[in-house]
């Protein structure tokens, strides 16, 4: 059977304080430091174990020694494995004593002591991969600790029959979201800010993706996130860094009160865009608030001080409910997916015992929390150890101990208690502040031994100047702890304004309606498992480094965790306990009657044992299942004992096992020389069966051969005999079937001659019966003819006087039919062509036919339009279309229009994309080119043209220098009001910008085109499409302004002389105006 390694084996110091001798508080201390001093970070007292913190990584930690260094968490899972008792592991100590660290323990040891398998390791890892995401999100630097869990955290791991894990469920408590808006001296926000900056460039946080560390985006995914989980969690950590860089001033109104607006727009444009808000109603939001009374709706503004107050109010609840969403999603991927039942094993990781500078509301919850852990813990283990002794019938003293319940009930009494008062603060009407609040608490707190303030009734306090006025103070089992009473109200309050909800409910985020849901959240009751093991967690220095021990410090920590009480409770009964089983296995080998083996119960056998030991009886008691020794002299006499026992027997151990190795290579050599003989024995007679079996078959041939050749004689003669008789019979047959052949040949020539005579005959008789059938049937052809005849004579005779009556009606109808006919038939030869400008068609024949003549000459020309417009491709829909625009827009009023009617517009006059010269201006512009033509740009200074490129696409016009193809100007559509040209037959036009617009610094553009009508209808199109508006302004009149940076300058048009040349002219005439000489229409 395999012994476990004991505490006592290869031991430093002691490892159990139960054990130490003489006990006092510098022995203690001694202990630990001489322990801490040899990388021995875990002692225990008991079941209890007490962490050092090494502020370092230890070998320790690995996989293989999990299980050696932590008997206890060993002792837990076996009693959940074996004995099917859920358990629960408590880690306490204060902020940097290294808690999160020893619950990440507690999860590796799982990972290492359970089962294998590809269904196992996946939740495994899932569950150690759910500590780096939760830590990314809700740990933060402090100033006693570089990783301070910032939230409390409750994990049921659960198992099957097995032990094997099948999932979890976490539960999270109490997340410091004030850290998101403000953190103190020294300190940091929450990781997951600054993994963020750290995951990407400047450029890819303005992008719409976003990027995070390698590791916790690797852990996000083991967990079971989805990539684009991942982004929208990402999206509104960026929205809360965003909604931090908002800002606001005040802005006076008519009625004298102040109003808060945003100082800057584009922070707040940025975050409305990550989160899918409208602007508008985020922004007044932080302006308004609106509230509810009796059935009424009252809107009121925001001062700026409530403006910030909303904005950190928004930003701490958007974090805090991603962060709830998180745990949720977290639970979801590792919960357990079989319906049986569970076992559990609980770790709870919260918050370590805080006294700052400036303690304030986050402290004291923290505070509170740690002092019910406290009292859980003391109550837990005092009550389990004296129930022992109970339970195993041990004789025992109750031992009365300090109970921190007058401290808790301090904080949580439902009357009297801070919490209580607190809240009713909070829901009283009138003004409430911090100094009522404190001013209760003096009024009710005031004669409680563990409450100080200075303006209590207790007279002590008044002269206390450690004391500010502002502040109370409490004695906690971990000292006294100084809290600021300024913001306590705000923070329990924790007021999201209405608007601000609304406002989040009403985003097209994903996770947005998830946040911030209509109607309370559903509550989750959690149970205590039955067995709980606690892991109290030290700092050994303030320094957070590796090998320093501070003295008093430890000391410290050690008085207010009431560890010597702890070892002291123990001791008062029994130094050492163990069940019998394990006690006899482990001791056995000191008794004759005992070893190797004890056949009857264990009890007997470790009585025995003691007995032959001459252990004194007042030293040791017997328990109903264990084994109590008082003194630890008594065990370490024991172990002494064992030790040189298994000395001895490990010399009789190698005595036997080198006889044993002797005569297992005896037995192999013999063996083997059996093996020899037999082999060459089959060799032997194996050559001896091979000879006689050569001459066998040589004896069996030669008979064989004989045999053969005596049957093929025989078969010879027979054959022989056999063909003499079938070449006879062959010639008698022949000469039979030749006699038959004769006679057969005479019988059919005499038939043929009999069978042509018979032909003869009936043919002769047939042509006589034909030409009597055809004399017959030509006179019955005669009767009939001058029968039908003879009876068309009388039916005429008849019905003559029926005819003369309806001849008239009859006779009309046949003609209008019969001109109705010819004139259908007419119309496929005067039919006019299938051009639908072809306005010729046939005249009228008939004044009755006039209305279907008009019918149909319309059916036909809406016939070949229909025809004509099926012939047309998109390129030539859309070329006609602007054509009818350019109709609309200039008919009659331009005197240019008449004149590019007939000029197709091709759009691209440059060939942008195949010249070789313009490569460079192609790359730069992104869009489709729409139209590419070169104009002159008008100079204010000289009225004279500069050649430019002038671009359109769907959203810009721009302009580039001919030559080098460098953009000069890119205007956006949106910033285009309105185009000017003239009424006579010039090229020049005028583009007008929208005034405050980036594009309008140095005014509008006068330019002069030879496809002046092309370019305003495709400008025209493309702006009425891109912004989704009215149509743009086009004015058209012969002297309009135009604006050159911050001067207008008229440009006027006239009608020049045969001087002029047969283009448009442009002169400056002063400095407000130029005129453009056009000359006359011929």
């Amino acid at each position: 059977m395999e012994v476990k390694t004991s505490l006592l084996d290869n031991m430093i110091g002691v490892g159990d304080m139960v054990l130490l001798e003489p006990l006092n508080e510098d022995s203690f201390i001694e202990n630990l430091r001489k322990r801490f001093d040899h990388n021995e970070i875990y002692t225990y007292i008991g079941s209890v174990v007490i962490s050092m913190n090494p502020y370092r990584s230890l070998p320790i930690f690995t996989p293989e020694k999990v299980e050696e260094y932590l008997p206890g968490l060993d002792e837990a899972y076996r009693s959940l494995r074996d004995q099917d008792k859920d358990q629960c592991i408590l880690i306490t100590g204060e902020s940097g004593a290294g808690k999160t660290e020893a619950s990440k323990l507690v999860m590796s040891y799982v990972a290492a002591v359970c089962g294998k398998g590809q269904e196992v390791n996946k939740v495994k890892e899932q569950l150690l991969q759910s500590n780096p995401v939760l830590e990314a999100f809700g740990n933060a630097k402090t100033v006693r600790n570089d990783n301070s869990s910032r939230f409390g955290k409750y994990m049921d791991i659960e198992f099957d029959f097995k032990g094997d894990p099948l999932g979890g469920v976490i539960s999270n408590y109490l997340l410091e979201k004030s850290r998101v808006c403000k953190q103190p001296r020294g300190e940091r926000n929450f990781h997951i800010f600054y993994q963020l900056l750290s995951g990407a460039s400047g450029d890819t946080l303005m992008s719409d993706r976003l990027f995070l560390s390698v590791l916790s985006q690797n852990a996000m995914q083991i967990v079971g996130f989805m990539e684009d989980e991942v982004q929208l969690v990402l999206e509104l950590v960026a929205a809360v860094l965003k909604l931090g860089n908002i800002e606001f001033k005040p802005e006076s109104r008519v009625n004298g009160f102040d109003e808060s607006r945003v100082k800057d727009k584009n922070d707040l444009k940025e975050m409305c865009e990550l989160l899918g808000i409208e602007q508008s109603v985020l922004e007044r939001a932080f302006s308004y608030r609106t509230v509810e009374a009796k059935m009424e709706k009252v809107s009121t503004t925001l001062n700026v001080a409530q403006a910030y107050y909303a904005r950190d109010a928004l930003a701490k609840n958007l974090y805090s409910r991603l962060f709830s969403w998180l745990v949720t999603r977290i639970n979801e991927s590792i919960k357990a997916q079989a319906k049986t039942r569970h076992k559990v094993m609980g770790v709870l990781d919260i918050y370590g015992f805080e006294i700052f500078e400036d303690n304030s509301f986050e402290q004291f919850i923290i505070n509170y929390c740690n002092e019910k852990l406290q009292q859980i813990f003391i109550e837990l283990t005092l009550r389990e150890e004296q129930e022992e002794y109970v339970r195993e019938g041990i004789e025992w003293t109750n031992i009365e101990y300090f109970n921190n319940a007058i401290i808790c009930d301090l904080i949580e009494n439902n009357q009297n208690g801070i919490l209580a008062m607190l809240d009713e603060e909070c829901l009283r009407p009138g003004t409430v502040t911090d100094d009522t609040f404190l001013d209760k608490l003096n009024t009710i707190c005031a004669e409680h031994q563990h409450f100080e303030s200075r303006l209590s009734k207790n007279s002590k306090f008044l002269t206390d100047h450690s004391l500010p006025h502002s502040c109370f103070r409490i004695q906690h089992y971990a000292g006294k702890v100084l809290y600021r009473v300024e913001g306590f109200v705000d923070k329990n309050n924790d007021l999201l304004y209405r608007d601000l909800s609304q406002a989040m409910y009403k985003a097209t985020h994903s996770l947005m309606r998830q946040l911030f849901p209509e109607g309370n959240p559903a509550k989750v009751n959690l149970k205590r498992p039955l067995t709980a093991g606690t892991v109290l967690c030290i700092k050994p220095n303030d320094k957070k480094a590796a090998h320093i021990f501070t003295d008093s410090l430890v000391c410290h920590q050690v008085r207010y965790l009431g560890l010597m009480e702890n070892v002291r409770v123990r001791r008062a009964g029994y130094a050492f306990r163990q069940p019998y089983e394990p006690c006899l296995e482990r001791y056995k080998m000191l008794c004759k009657q005992t070893w190797p083996h004890w056949r009857g119960p264990a009890r007997d056998g470790v009585e025995v044992l003691l007995t032959d030991c001459s252990v004194p009886a007042e030293e040791f008691a017997y328990g109903r299942s264990k084994i109590f020794i008082r003194n630890p002299r008594t065990l370490f006499t024991l172990e002494e004992r064992r030790r040189a026992c298994l000395e001895d027997l490990a010399t009789l151990i190698q005595k036997i096992y080198r006889g044993w190795k002797c005569r297992t290579h005896f037995l192999l050599l013999k063996k083997s020389q059996v093996v020899v003989a037999a082999w060459y024995r089959r060799y032997a007679q194996q050559k001896k069966y091979e000879k006689i079996k050569s001459a066998t078959l040589v004896m069996q041939s030669f008979t064989r051969g004989w045999k053969a050749r005596k049957i093929l004689r025989q078969l010879k003669y027979e054959k022989r005999c056999k063909e003499a008789v079938t070449t006879i019979a062959a010639y008698w047959h022949g000469t039979q079937a030749r006699m038959e052949l004769r006679r057969l040949k005479t019988e059919a020539r005499n038939k043929h001659a009999v069978s042509v005579i018979w032909a003869y005959w009936q043919g002769t008789k047939a042509r006589r019966e034909l030409r009597c059938l055809k004399e017959e049937a030509r006179r019955k052809h005669a009767v009939a003819v001058i029968w039908a005849y003879w009876r068309g004579l009388q039916v005429r005779r008849e019905y003559r006087k029926f005819f003369r009556a309806n001849a008239g009606k009859k006779i009309y109808c046949f003609i209008i039919q019969r001109i109705m006919q010819k004139y259908f038939l007419g119309l496929k030869t005067t039919v006019p062509s299938m051009s639908p400008i072809d306005n010729t068609w046939s005249a009228q024949p008939y004044s009755f036919l006039e209305g279907a003549h008009t019918e149909l000459r319309r059916i036909f020309h809406l016939w070949r339009c229909k025809k004509h417009r099926g012939q047309f491709t998109e390129e030539k829909k859309a070329v006609y279309e602007e054509k009818l625009e350019a109709s609309e827009i200039f008919k009659n009023k331009k005197a240019l229009y008449p004149s590019s009617v007939s000029q197709p517009f091709k759009g691209d006059y440059l060939e942008i994309h195949k010249n070789p010269k313009y490569q460079k201006l192609n790359s730069a512009v992104e869009e489709k080119v729409l139209l590419a033509d070169v104009v002159n740009k008008i100079n204010r200074a000289n009225g004279k043209g500069s050649p430019r490129l002038f671009l359109l696409t769907k959203n810009n016009f721009v302009l580039a220098d001919q030559k080098t193809g460098q953009v000069k100007a890119s205007v956006p559509l949106p910033d285009l009001t309105s185009v000017s040209v003239s009424t006579q037959s010039d090229g020049f036009f005028a583009l007008k910008l929208k005034e405050g617009s980036a594009s309008a610094a140095k005014g509008d553009f006068l330019l002069n085109s030879e496809h002046l009508i092309e370019i305003i209808t495709k400008l025209h199109r493309t702006w009425t499409t891109a912004a989704d508006k009215d149509q743009i302004n086009i004015d058209i009149s012969d002297e309009f302004l135009v604006q050159f940076k911050q001067d207008k300058v008229c440009v006027k048009f006239i009608q020049g002389g045969p001087k002029n040349g047969t283009s448009a002219a442009c002169k400056r005439k002063n400095n407000r105006l130029l005129e453009v000489s056009v000359p006359s229409s011929p």
